[in-house]
């Protein structure tokens, strides 16, 4: 499967660098303010954005050569985080800068989803492990290398290492995968026209999801995930309130993401049908270690917690793999660009009210607010997917390769 390959290859170079950038942000605006709330916005900053492009830009995967649309993605966005690299441009140009970065995403991943499973077939779901453990692995990797690279090069060095990576996964992509061009597309039309349209096709993508019990109850799942970002846009603050730094704060970002990564690796040892049936039950036990920031713990239990938090959110491969492969491939793209965009934008949400409870409560125990009440909705979310007989859901899906 080259173009699986290649594709595979393209997201581990710009989520590594990606990774080594939201690091050396965060640091810069926590050395230069001192204010969690500050330094859980700018890290919120990266994932907010996708509440615009994902409405006005996702259609752009069902409407164009998908190849086309990642590829252009990815040169804008080298573009704009160069620019980020000059070391005199201003926090607030920076923040501009990177909100254009951001809505460059949305596209991208929409059309990125879309052309996987015409590459992976039966083998859909084995390849969103690979994809998810290598993503994990990346950035377990960006992350406890992030605050070092930033410490030894300075953030501006590291925000240039970003843009080289999107510059090579643009070139990647444009030489060694196929046009796919999707199944069927919008008609062409003047601009204006395809700006007005384009909430037309957002809202395609949001009725073809809340008009199906079995996606709705995915998306639910899935977007429980904004809680248990929290502590990823705390880790500064955090790593301050316990009185500790520098490549500490790039460990405590990693935890989770390696518990992601055997949590994923498990999951493939067992049927399809028992990680269906466990879906409800892993997305409570994602929150549930959170609620240990309550004790105040030290680094140590610290990122035992968020390690078990990442294991358990692993399911998030399984209810991606099978939200993507019950939508009607017509409309795909639109389907994924709005699950990717209420995703992220919850993600950015959470972690800026994450923020704003830091700066009056500390850091811990905005955590532990965001792990009680992560658990709370898991809780109701589990009690839905129960009922939506996930064995029977397991039987209309591709047989497993």
């Amino acid at each position: 499967m080259p173009g699986f390959r290649v594709v595979w290859v393209a997201g581990v170079l710009s989520t590594a660098g990606d990774q080594l950038a939201r690091v050396a942000l965060t640091i810069l605006v926590f050395q230069r303010t001192g204010s969690p709330a500050w330094s859980a916005a700018t890290y919120a900053l990266s994932m907010l954005p996708a509440l615009l492009s994902g409405a006005l830009l996702s259609w752009l995967a069902d409407r164009f050569p998908r190849r086309r649309v990642m590829v252009v993605c990815d040169l804008v966005r080298a573009g704009l985080v160069a620019l980020m690299a000059v070391p005199v441009v201003p926090l607030p140009l920076l923040a501009v800068l990177l909100v254009l970065v951001q809505l460059a995403e949305a596209p991208f991943s929409a059309a990125q989803g879309a052309v996987l499973p015409e590459l992976l077939g039966g083998w859909y779901e084995a390849g969103q492990t690979v994809q998810q453990v290598t993503n994990q692995l990346c950035l377990v990797a960006g992350f406890a290398a992030g605050a070092l690279v930033v410490t030894g090069v300075g953030p501006h060095t590291a925000l240039a290492i970003d843009a080289v990576t999107f510059a090579v996964s643009a070139a990647l992509l444009r030489a060694a995968l196929g046009p796919h061009v999707p199944p069927s597309s919008l008609p062409g039309d003047a601009l204006a026209s395809r700006w007005r349209r384009s909430w037309h096709q957002v809202a395609g993508g949001a009725v073809a999801v809340f008009g199906d019990r079995r996606l709705a109850t995915l998306l639910w799942l899935g977007w429980l995930a904004l809680f248990t970002v929290v502590p990823e846009g705390l880790a500064v603050p955090f790593a301050q309130e316990i009185g500790v730094s520098g490549g500490w704060i790039g460990v405590l970002l990693a935890a989770e993401p390696a518990g992601a990564v055997v949590g994923a690796v498990l999951l493939r040892l067992v049927s399809r049908r028992t990680r269906l049936r466990a879906l409800g039950l892993l997305a409570i036990g994602t929150s549930v270690p959170l609620l240990g920031y309550w004790c105040g713990p030290s680094l140590v239990p610290a990122l035992v917690l968020l390690f078990g938090s990442g294991l358990c959110s692993a399911y998030q491969v399984t209810a991606g793999a099978t939200f993507v492969q019950l939508v009607p491939p017509d409309v795909r793209g639109r389907a994924l660009g709005f699950a990717r965009t209420g995703l992220v934008a919850g993600q950015g949400l959470g972690i800026v009210l994450g923020g704003l409870l830091a700066q009056l409560t500390g850091p811990a125990t905005a955590i532990a607010a965001a792990g009680t009440a992560g658990a709370l909705v898991a809780l109701a979310a589990a009690a839905v997917w129960s009922r939506r007989e996930p064995q029977a859901i397991s039987a209309v899906l591709p047989a497993e390769s």
